[in-house]
């Protein structure tokens, strides 16, 4: 008998309690997995649903198929919306601050195969030369890929945000758990991690309501700068 346990729940601190349930119910005989697994099956839910809906475009669902290995995701409870909200309470009273938007759990793999997205106030455009594992896109003020996650930072004036002075946003998209070493086409793997990077930097900017979407175009662009 398998017993399916989410690994948001995992993370969440509850796997003594799943442990615990898992032995009794080992112990008692009661057949309960195929229905576990049924229930696990029923609540994933496609890329596009994903975040709130809206964050995730057809290309980025592909993206984190490339990513993942899985079309079919464990559904969270955050929201592009809701990270909108707390990035322009933190504006309000800063120009810097972090936070996350939202993370991707595939339904297939282990623990560690899922994504962070998160979003970073940036006091200032890019002046640093970025790491040699990361190739340099143009999109927005900046883009950086690697097979291990990507980067962009775009400038963001809107009327959600005070000040005069534009917000600089750069969204990331991190593989969660232990670093391992990416398996899969490198080219592949960079391409993926930036078109999911821009879909999340796109729907931010719409939410945010950013003059011109914050210069972003509706599709990503993958050729090097």
């Amino acid at each position: 008998m398998q017993m399916v346990i989410s690994r948001r729940a995992v993370r969440g601190g509850f796997l003594g309690a799943a442990m615990a349930g898992s032995l009794v119910l080992g112990a008692t005989g009661c057949g309960g997995g195929d229905d576990e697994a049924g229930k696990a099956a029923d609540e994933a839910v496609g890329a596009e649903r994903l975040c709130g809906g809206e964050a995730v475009s057809a290309e980025a669902g592909k993206a984190l198929k490339v990513i993942t290995g899985s079309s079919r995701f464990e559904d969270d409870e955050s929201t592009v919306v809701r990270a909108v909200q707390a990035l322009s309470e933190r504006f309000a009273s800063s120009a810097t601050g972090d936070g996350e938007v939202c993370r991707v759990y595939p339904t297939t793999g282990t623990s560690d195969d899922d994504l962070r997205i998160t979003w970073q106030l940036s006091g200032s455009a890019p002046v640093d030369d970025p790491a040699p594992k990361f190739t340099v896109l143009k999109m927005g003020e900046r883009a950086l890929a690697a097979t291990d996650g990507a980067y962009l930072r775009f400038a963001c004036r809107s009327g959600e945000l005070p000040g005069s002075a534009p917000a600089r946003i750069d969204i990331g998209v991190e593989r969660g758990g232990m670093p391992t070493e990416p398996e899969g086409d490198p080219e592949a793997l960079k391409n993926a991690y930036a078109t999911v990077a821009h879909s999340f930097s796109l729907a931010m900017a719409k939410e945010l309501d950013c003059e011109n979407d914050g210069g972003l175009e509706a599709r990503p662009s993958l050729d090097p700068a």
